[in-house]
């Protein structure tokens, strides 16, 4: 007795048959004719046989050279090899044959595309038809057992199905690279592991396109609460095999429509970094004079006035007091990278440098229990401003005499909380 599948298998094809041949014109006779024409060509004794005969123009292949390239089954000497990888499952972390499983690809005529669907169809015990013919069950014998031809002769047929030949023979049309071994070289041929690009495919389309995600989606756009989240892959870079033939590549491209999905495979963005911590001087390695051009700028309009007033005085701190705003600013945007960057062997800095920008516990209790650092730190502070007109004018400053000096060493006092 026919599998179910068997059964279901023969009853599609029959469908098809009828449907494509039962023209609307014809009168009852005429349909009837067709009906017994049907039965004919798709019974078992009929259909084996040939079916078995047309099995060798399909190849069972792990890794069908058509991906490269749909002629590279042909060459000057014949049929490419077809290879049927077989690989031990082991532990070692790599996706790759054999420590995946996956359906067999096949390459070939695609009109004998039925039969190889034929061999795949999978009976009552869960393992395909092809697999028990390989291992010559029972179950196998039961399906293929005809008057017409003996089961050897039809077993024969289909087995030529997996002949993968006696040499290995490439294509010119296949890529191939030179791969070092010791001191020689292997001259490798580059092929497509099928099985697994599609159910990689299939995985991603399931993830992205699946019930609950498109249920997720919805919720999503209406505002409305979800318990099962959802995920987004990112980056995907979709191939097409085939053109408008996917069917000349292989099985299982004609049942993907000739698309599969690459994953991102980019090197990593680093981010670029815009603070480097000082390795010897903050004040030479970290500040630039260059960015407080336009408020020594604005100080050198204010000092060429004649009018020496509390407003103009009071201009001119505030322009001091810019400069400290700056200096803070970068101090802080320091200690937020200190801690990745800093390195006690590339970084040499002053002492007080170190207790200033190092946010470890050590350096925060000096901080707290002493001003001696900070004493430096102001010093520093006022050079880079005395000194910051005076490069930034050029020719054009006017000469800071001792008196100005002490004045912003004073101001800078006043105001040395926020170098903490």
């Amino acid at each position: 007795m026919p599998d179910p599948a068997v059964a279901s298998f023969f009853k599609e094809r029959k469908d098809g048959w009828l449907k494509k041949n039962i023209k609307p014109a014809m009168d009852d006779g005429q349909v009837n004719e067709i009906h017994r024409e049907c039965e004919r060509q798709f019974s078992l004794e009929e259909w084996l046989p040939k079916a078995a005969r047309r099995a060798g123009q399909i190849s069972i292949s792990t890794h069908p050279c058509t991906f490269t390239h749909p002629g590279a089954k042909k060459n000057k000497n014949g049929d490419s090899t077809t290879i049927i990888a077989r690989a031990e499952s082991r532990s070692d972390g790599f996706l790759r044959s054999g420590n995946v499983q996956v359906q067999d690809d096949a390459l070939g005529n695609a009109a004998a595309l039925d039969v190889y669907k034929f061999l795949s169809l999978v009976l009552e015990d869960g393992r395909p038809l092809l697999k028990h013919l390989e291992e010559n069950t029972e179950l196998a014998k039961e399906q293929l057992s005809i008057q017409s031809e003996s089961y050897t002769e039809l077993r024969n047929g289909f087995l030529a199905m997996t002949e993968t030949g006696s040499e290995n023979i490439t294509s010119s049309k296949i890529k191939q690279v030179y791969f070092p071994v010791d001191s020689d070289y292997h001259l490798l041929s580059l092929l497509t592991p099928s099985g697994i690009v599609f159910d990689l495919r299939k995985r991603l389309d399931t993830l992205r396109f699946g019930d609950e995600v498109k249920r997720a989606r919805d919720a999503k756009r209406s505002n409305e609460h979800y318990q099962q989240g959802y995920r987004e892959i990112y980056g995907l870079t979709t191939l097409g095999y085939g053109g408008t033939k996917p069917q000349n590549i292989s099985v299982l491209n004609n049942q993907n429509s000739g698309k599969a999905h690459l994953l991102l495979s980019a090197p990593p963005v680093l981010k670029q970094r815009t603070m480097h911590f000082p390795k010897h001087d903050f004040f030479s390695q970290s500040v630039r004079y260059h960015d407080c051009r336009e408020l020594f700028q604005n100080l050198h309009t204010l000092y060429q006035k004649d009018d020496n007033n509390v407003r103009v005085r009071a201009a001119r701190d505030e322009f001091y007091l810019g400069a400290l705003d700056y200096i803070v600013e970068r101090m802080w945007q320091l200690k937020d990278v200190a801690s990745e960057q800093y390195n006690p062997e590339y970084h040499h800095l002053p002492k007080s440098q170190k207790i200033w920008l190092l946010g470890d516990e050590e350096h925060e209790q000096i901080r707290k229990s002493s001003d001696d650092w900070l004493e430096d730190i102001q010093a520093s502070t006022v050079t880079f401003i005395f000194h910051g007109y005076e490069k930034i004018l050029g020719k054009k400053a006017i000469k800071l005499g001792d008196a100005e000096h002490r004045h912003m060493k004073n101001l800078i006092q006043q105001h040395r909380e926020v170098l903490r």
